[in-house]
């Protein structure tokens, strides 16, 4: 195998197929922006059809009773998908209530995890805020990749191996380094922690240390063999933990998603009671702009009546893409990558 071979990108960014400015507005963008965006669009998109259509809008609006169905319809719809959505939050919320007896083994499991770390990172204590945390377990690894590199520079190794063990930890301490600067003084709560966690392509720096360590073993001194192995240790730590923060971020947005839709929803349902009580279309026949005034009222009064779906939508956009990027946990590549390392090494 070559020193490059099966070299993965670090970054999420870099590891995206397709435009970044939509992996952006998936994740970094506020999702009060987001919901601007989603509003704005279907504002527009009424105002298009409307305009389009070779129908006038007015003819159109005050043939039948459009309106009224319609946001009898969206009346309907906002009380369902709000008492769904909390009724789903408070479920998965749930799931942190048990007896005394299943909490005291959740609080031994998570002392002992951190015990571990603690090992694993030369540290009397590991940290309790969860950025300072992570970061002290990528430093870690950081920490072992230099021990493995000094090894490398002490040891007569053949050039294949040695230029392989260099890129590699290379790639571990640079990709480690980004990462520690990313997680320095973050906030639990906030995207910038995960984000900086997702960072770090853990995955593929186990994959092929376990990799090296197996199809050289004969070639590896003890010494090499030994600080590889707390370098992998070490990585294989990174994954739980990323992964339990990662959970923890994913209740914390349920939190907050179901207390902005409280926050929506009753502004949403007096528009809609509103217009299907006081709203006559045959009322409003004057232009604004070019446009019928009808049109414009319907379609503020749509998009207003709407924003909880618009809200919920930009949450749960944050969360699937989070969860489609890290639906393995461990040495599990399910992008595409160069598959010759496999061949290589056989």
């Amino acid at each position: 195998m070559t020193a490059d071979s099966g070299e993965s990108s670090d970054t999420m960014r870099e590891r995206a197929a397709g435009d970044t400015r939509l992996l952006w507005l998936l994740l970094d963008a506020d999702r009060w922006f987001v919901t601007a965006i989603l509003s704005g669009v279907l504002f527009c998109g009424i105002l298009a059809v409307g305009l389009l259509h070779p129908t006038p809008a007015l003819a159109l609006l005050t043939r039948g009773d459009p309106v009224e169905t319609l946001f009898q319809a969206l009346i309907t719809g906002t009380i369902t998908a709000v008492t769904l959505v909390l009724t789903l939050s408070q479920l998965v919320l749930s799931q942190e209530l048990g007896a005394v007896g299943d909490q005291r083994e959740r609080m031994d499991g998570a002392m002992q995890f951190r015990a571990d770390v603690a090992d694993a990172v030369d540290a009397q204590v590991s940290p309790a805020e969860p950025s300072a945390f992570l970061r002290s377990l990528v430093r870690g690894t950081a920490e072992r990749a230099e021990a493995v590199r000094d090894g490398v520079d002490d040891t007569d190794l053949d050039d294949d191996l040695t230029e392989l063990l260099s890129t590699y930890l290379e790639d571990v301490t640079s990709n480690a380094d980004r990462v520690t600067d990313q997680l320095e003084g973050g906030t639990f709560g906030e995207f910038d922690v995960i984000k900086a966690a997702l960072n770090y392509n853990y995955s593929w720096k186990l994959y092929v240390g376990r990799r090296i360590r197996e199809s050289y073993a004969e070639e590896l001194t003890d010494e090499l063999d030994d600080s590889l192995a707390e370098l992998v240790e070490t990585l294989e730590l990174f994954g739980p933990a990323r992964e339990h923060f990662k959970t923890l971020y994913f209740q914390w947005e349920l939190s907050n998603l179901s207390r902005t839709l409280l926050y929506v929803a009753i502004p949403a349902l007096t528009v809609s009671v509103t217009s299907l009580l006081f709203l006559d279309t045959q009322d409003f026949v004057g232009l604004t702009a070019g446009v019928p005034d009808v049109l414009w009222l319907v379609a503020v009064a749509t998009t207003a009546s709407v924003l909880p779906f618009t809200v919920l939508l930009s949450y749960i956009l944050r969360i699937v893409t989070i969860t489609k990027r890290t639906l393995a946990i461990g040495p599990f590549i399910l992008r595409e990558t160069d598959r010759s390392v496999d061949v290589d090494w056989e």
